[in-house]
């Protein structure tokens, strides 16, 4: 990688960091100067504005959430094992050094409106892909007889709404045992439904 190559990716993830802690309208490009220890100009030779900046900055959070997905989700070879890994993921969020102010795509969506159009799509875009990917785990999971027939769409919903809301208080309150609540009430729901057969193929294919 070239020197500016990677002084822009630094640029990025050191930016990623302040606005996923402070929110994207809170941080200033003065809070991006002290993470990033460059002048101005030194960050405005790689972006054209602030707002180039944060569609980079929320580019780099998800995809480090996507890569967590890869790793700690969809090598698990049963759907109930998945679907509670994503749980323990999202519940582990506020100790990532990236990601240490929770799911960017609820920061994200929280403070998007129409003022800022491809941000708000880029949450948008990448919340549907996460209701995705609980949806189809569990589909698939029905499928080859893993879980119990369950409402998909339901489940996914809730899910999310549960974790989300989770991270909120825990935040709100600077008490992470709002997440470790919801995180062990969603495990019963999934215990619930799990069929734990060992006749059943344990495939790994997402």
């Amino acid at each position: 990688m070239r020197k500016g190559e990677h002084t822009r990716q630094r640029i990025i993830a050191q930016a990623a960091k302040v606005f996923n802690s402070r929110g994207y309208a809170s941080a200033s490009m003065h809070d991006i100067m002290d993470a990033t220890k460059l002048k101005k100009g030194g960050i405005y030779r790689y972006f054209n504005s602030k707002d180039d900046l944060t569609l980079a900055a929320f580019d780099f959070s998800y995809n480090r959430l996507r890569n967590r997905y890869k790793q700690e989700v969809f090598k698990k070879p049963h759907a109930a094992n998945r679907l509670t890994a994503i749980l323990e993921l999202h519940g582990s969020l506020l100790d990532d050094p990236y990601l240490e102010g929770g799911c960017p795509i609820l920061r994200t969506a929280v403070e998007c409106d129409e003022r800022h159009p491809e941000l708000l799509a880029k949450a948008q875009n990448a919340m549907d892909d996460w209701r995705h990917t609980i949806f189809v785990i569990t589909a698939k999971g029905v499928a080859r007889g893993e879980l119990k027939q369950v409402d998909t769409e339901e489940l996914s919903t809730v899910i999310i709404a549960a974790l989300e809301g989770a991270v909120m208080l825990a935040k709100l309150y600077d008490d992470q045992s709002f997440i470790r609540r919801v995180i062990k009430h969603l495990k019963q729901q999934i215990d619930m439904l799990a069929q734990y057969n060992p006749a059943i193929k344990q495939s790994a294919v997402a």
